[in-house]
């Protein structure tokens, strides 16, 4: 990828923020713990009608037993392998310390570029902390305040010039579906995404709540481009004890929310549960597709198809009345029916965008509810007399013309959803059936 550049340094400098600034969002955690970004964060950044990558990355500890600090060690390497620049932040207010020179030393030694950026110089008192930085031998340092924007103007400047001259052709498109992948902590999330993708961009440990930040992935299979978003595990309101897990929290339910098709994992060995069931109804709340995985099958001792049918049923009983959605009963480890998944998915996005002709509709749907039209209410018989679809709906919408809507009840509505999904391929996606007066 060209025209990347990465966020490194030790934890608590300041690498998100300055992320945030330089993205003009407010994509990665901030928060005053340190090592709380985990995962790589993608972002783009624009200046003076340049446009480039930004990647966020996990504090870099050296030496370090703690099982997040090795993850996250990892993460910077693999980023800085892939950037064209890297920033390499400093505490101006701080000083200089062993791990700064640890990380200078390693970067010396690589090939790229790199940028000292002196963050924190909140006002002209900092700025004389900036001379110790001399020491680990990789120029000026740059003094900015990610937290304010003051001198971050004058490193964008430096960082358009260091960078290819070549216009970069950005990769993001808006118009690419996107997959959320989404369930209870250690469900398997990021697991199955590593699997998809064979590298380890997402970070996969055996502690719950590791994933902190929505990861999104781009991915192409099948002659199909999509992203993949790894999210947060989500866990129950009286268990999200820390500010930096509530905002995962929220960052997980905007992932759904902007997602087109939900892959909602659940855990074979523990069945479905309530968690599951919040999860599927903040799902079905914002209209988005669902494929149901139950991971870690190769765990499970029973795998006959009467097993099979048994956990189907249980899981379509508890998220019923929406009962039209398929079950992948896979293993992330073992990679089993993985990318069964992703086919999956695929068709259901096609599903969700399905374009069904005026006159089709009509010549299927008015025969079957002349044989069985609405029940009359107050001696008053209503007639259902053409229905169409409307265009450049989120989700596939459906109106249907009567004399008499207000009559038409719920239990209905539902007989011509489900009509409806037996005579088109609706599999995965929600529906809208509105019943509107002629």
């Amino acid at each position: 990828m060209g025209n990347l550049v990465a966020i490194v340094g030790r934890p608590n400098v300041g690498k998100s923020t300055l992320f945030n600034r330089l993205t003009n969002s407010r994509q990665a955690i901030v928060s005053d713990e340190a090592g709380t970004t985990r995962d790589r964060q993608y972002g783009k950044c624009e200046w003076n009608g340049r446009e480039f990558s930004v990647v966020d990355t996990g504090g870099w500890v050296v030496n370090s037993d703690d099982v997040f600090e090795e993850e996250i060690r990892k993460q910077v390497i693999v980023a800085t392998e892939e950037a064209d620049l890297v920033l390499f932040l400093v505490d101006i207010k701080n000083g200089l310390t062993d791990l700064d020179e640890d990380v200078a030393l390693i970067l010396r030694r690589s090939k790229l570029p790199v940028m000292l950026v002196a963050n924190k110089a909140d006002d002209g008192k900092d700025l004389y902390g900036q001379y110790e930085f001399y020491k680990l031998g990789l120029g000026d340092p740059y003094c900015v305040s990610a937290a304010t924007g003051s001198g971050t103007g004058d490193l964008l400047d430096d960082v358009i010039a260091k960078l290819s001259s070549v216009p970069d052709v950005s990769d993001v498109e808006d118009d690419i579906p996107r997959f959320a992948v989404v369930g209870r902590p250690n469900a398997g999330k990021s697991s199955i995404i590593n699997a998809f993708i064979g590298e380890d961009r997402n970070i996969v440990t055996d502690i719950a709540g590791t994933t902190r930040d929505s990861i999104y992935t781009k991915y192409d299979k099948f002659g199909f481009d999509f992203y993949l978003v790894d999210t947060a595990g989500i866990r129950r309101k009286n268990k999200v004890t820390e500010d930096l897990e509530f905002y995962s929290v929220m960052r997980s339910i905007r992932a759904i929310e902007n997602s087109d098709v939900c892959i909602l994992m659940i855990d074979a060995t523990r069945g479905i549960e309530a968690q599951d069931m919040n999860i599927f109804q903040l799902i079905q709340k914002n209209n988005k597709s669902l494929v149901v995985v139950v991971n870690k099958w190769d765990l499970v001792e029973e795998k006959s198809q009467e097993a099979i049918k048994t956990f189907e049923n249980a899981i379509r009983q508890r998220m019923a009345p929406f009962v039209d959605f398929p079950i992948i009963f896979a293993s992330a480890v073992t990679k089993q029916r993985i990318f069964k998944v992703l086919e999956t998915a695929k068709q259901v996005y096609l599903n969700r965008k399905i374009k069904i002709g005026t006159s089709k509709l009509n010549e299927v749907m008015l025969p079957i509810i002349e044989a069985t039209p609405p029940p009359s209410i107050k001696g008053k018989y209503i007639k259902i007399k053409y229905v169409s679809q409307v265009p450049d709906t989120q989700i596939p919408t459906f109106v249907f013309y009567a004399n008499l809507p207000q009559y038409v009840k719920e239990p209905y509505r539902r007989f011509l959803e489900n009509k409806m999904r037996d005579n088109w391929t609706l599999t995965g996606t929600p529906i809208n059936v509105f019943i509107r007066q002629k």
